[in-house]
């Protein structure tokens, strides 16, 4: 229960860190262009990151040459997030803009879910989640119009 409770808590923290980035970096992309955002949020990212893997001794990071391609290359994923943030917030505001992120996460992550990719635990669509997507996709539509 009490791992439950705390992976709950990690993935609220992570939605909050989302949405206080997401405007942040629709900001600083209407300042210096949404390409220069992106590799300001990225290379800072980077740093963060250098340093986390410090802390914790390395991790495996000599392993990284054992990876797919799939893998090395899915920071362009990172890029694209950039991008719609740069470009949907500033036209409908932070909270339209994060439902919509926040939407197309979960409706690919059910997908994902269901197919079992990458290695996630096979989760099929039924009608319960159908009807949990079409309710996430009826909320983007309240909070974008």
């Amino acid at each position: 229960m009490l791992e439950t409770i705390s992976t709950f808590i990690i993935g609220l923290i992570g939605g909050i860190s989302v949405g206080i980035q997401s405007p942040i970096t629709g900001l600083m992309s209407q300042r210096i262009g949404s390409a220069a955002g992106s590799l300001i949020v990225h290379v800072s990212g980077a740093i963060f990151s250098l340093i986390l893997v410090i802390v914790r001794g390395g991790e495996t990071i000599g392993e990284w040459r054992a990876l797919p391609l799939y893998m090395l290359g899915s920071g362009a994923f990172g890029l694209l997030l950039v991008l719609t943030i740069s470009h949907t917030i500033p036209r409908l505001g932070a909270g339209a803009g994060i439902v919509l992120i926040i939407v197309g996460q979960l409706v690919t992550g059910m997908v994902i879910d269901h197919f079992g990719w990458f290695g996630t635990p096979m989760r099929p669509v039924d009608l319960t989640r159908l009807i949990a997507a079409a309710m996430l996709l009826g909320g983007g539509y309240l909070m974008v119009r």
